[in-house]
C-alpha cells in the first residue's frame, strides 16, 4: 500500500477497538500510513496471551508479555472501556463519558477467558505482571473429549499431543467432566481441594485452573449490532470483512465470523484486509477479499518441544521448537510494537 497514503483533510479517521494480535496489527498500518486513528483497550499494554502459560510458571518471563499501548501510539491510544457504539452518530463511547467519533470503524474485540490463558480486566501493566508472578503449578489434565487439541488438526497431530504430555509426567483423565466446577476455587493455592467428575472420578489438588475455551467478547457492540451476530457471538461479515450491512465497519480477529481456528496469525492477516480496505474504499478502488488458507498451527509444548502442521502436513518437534517454542513468538510482537524486550 505504500509508505503513507495522502487523504484529503478530515475525510478518515479511524477507532480500532480492541487492542489484541489484531488491533495493534490494524492500528501499525495505519500509523505507518499516517492515516488518522484511535486504539482503544482497557489495559494499558498488549498482552502477548500465547505465552500466558509460560509467565504462569517461568518467574520473570510476564513482564516479557506486556507492551505498552502509549509508548508505540501515543496520543493515538485511549485506555478505557467501550460501553456502546451509536452507529447513526458514528460515535464510539467509553464508561468514563468520552465520545470518538469516526468515518471507519474495526472492531477487534478479541475473545474473553478466564485467567491465567485470558487476562480480561481494567489494568496497569504492573498490576497484570505481578498476577502471573504469582502462579505455580503442578499438573493433572481433565478433558471431556477422548482427543486433545482442536478437532481440525490432523488425527496424528492430535496423538502427539497426548503422548508429548504424557512423557512430560501429565496424567490424563479423557472423557470425563469437572462436575463441582462452580464450588472450586480457581486460580488461587489450597490445601485438601477436591475436584469431582461426571464419572465419579475424584483427584485431589491444591491448585484449579480453568482452560475450558473461550467466548466473544461482545460487550463493545452487541447493543448496536445485535441483529448481525452469529450464534457464538461473532459478526457476521462479508467476504471484504465489512460487517454485515455497515460498510464503513470491520470485524477482525476472534470477533469475525469467519470459518477458521481462532489465532493471533489470523487477526493479522484479517487486520491488513480491513486496513487495505479502508484506504481502497477513500479511493474508490476495488476491495480486497479475504480468502482463508490451509490451517497452519504450530502448537509448543515446553521451549523444547511441540507439534503441530502447515498446510495439511504434519510437522514434528525440531520445526516447532524453531519457530515457536523457545520464545512463543514474543519477540514478534515487540517487533510490531516497535520496543525492544526487556
Amino acid at each position: 500500500m505504500g509508505s503513507q497514503v495522502s487523504m484529503e483533510a478530515g475525510t478518515v479517521h479511524v477507532v480500532i477497538v480492541g487492542g489484541g494480535f489484531g488491533g495493534i496489527a490494524a492500528a501499525s498500518q495505519l500509523q505507518a500510513l499516517n492515516i488518522p486513528f484511535v486504539l482503544v483497550d482497557m489495559k494499558d499494554s498488549f498482552h502477548h496471551n500465547v505465552a500466558a502459560l509460560r509467565a504462569s510458571v517461568e518467574r520473570g518471563f510476564a513482564k516479557k508479555t506486556f507492551i505498552s499501548y502509549s509508548v508505540t501510539f501515543k496520543e493515538n491510544f485511549r485506555q478505557g472501556l467501550v460501553v456502546e457504539i451509536d452507529l447513526k452518530n458514528q460515535t464510539v463511547l467509553l464508561e468514563d463519558g468520552e465520545a470518538l467519533s469516526f468515518s471507519h470503524l474495526i472492531l477487534a474485540t478479541g475473545s474473553t477467558g478466564l485467567f491465567p490463558g485470558k487476562f480480561n480486566k481494567v489494568s496497569s501493566q504492573q498490576m497484570a505482571i505481578q498476577a502471573y508472578e504469582d502462579m505455580v503449578t503442578q499438573v493433572i489434565l481433565i478433558h471431556s473429549q477422548m482427543a486433545l487439541a482442536d478437532t481440525e488438526l490432523l488425527p496424528c497431530v492430535r496423538q502427539e499431543v497426548k503422548e508429548i504430555l504424557l512423557r512430560k509426567g501429565v496424567q490424563l483423565l479423557l472423557g470425563e467432566r469437572v462436575s463441582n466446577l462452580e464450588g472450586l476455587p480457581l486460580n488461587e493455592y489450597q490445601e485438601c481441594i477436591k475436584v469431582q467428575t461426571d464419572k465419579g472420578t475424584e483427584v485431589a489438588a491444591n491448585l484449579v485452573i480453568v482452560c475450558n475455551g473461550i467466548r466473544i467478547n461482545t460487550l463493545a457492540y452487541r447493543s448496536a449490532l445485535g441483529d448481525r451476530l452469529a450464534g457464538n457471538g461473532a459478526l457476521r461479515v462479508n467476504e471484504h470483512l465489512q460487517v454485515e450491512g455497515c460498510s464503513h465497519i470491520y470485524a477482525i480477529g476472534d470477533c469475525a465470523n469467519v470459518r477458521e481456528p481462532k489465532m493471533a496469525y489470523h487477526a493479522g492477516l484479517h487486520a491488513s484486509v480491513a486496513v487495505a480496505n479502508i484506504v481502497n474504499s477513500v479511493k474508490q478502488r476495488p476491495l480486497k477479499t479475504y480468502k482463508p488458507g490451509s490451517l497452519t498451527f504450530l502448537l509448543a509444548m515446553g521451549r523444547n518441544d511441540g507439534v503441530g502442521q502447515i498446510s495439511g502436513f504434519y510437522v514434528g518437534r525440531l520445526m516447532v521448537r524453531l519457530a515457536k517454542s523457545r520464545d512463543l513468538l514474543v519477540s514478534t510482537s515487540w517487533k510490531t510494537m516497535r520496543q525492544s524486550p526487556p
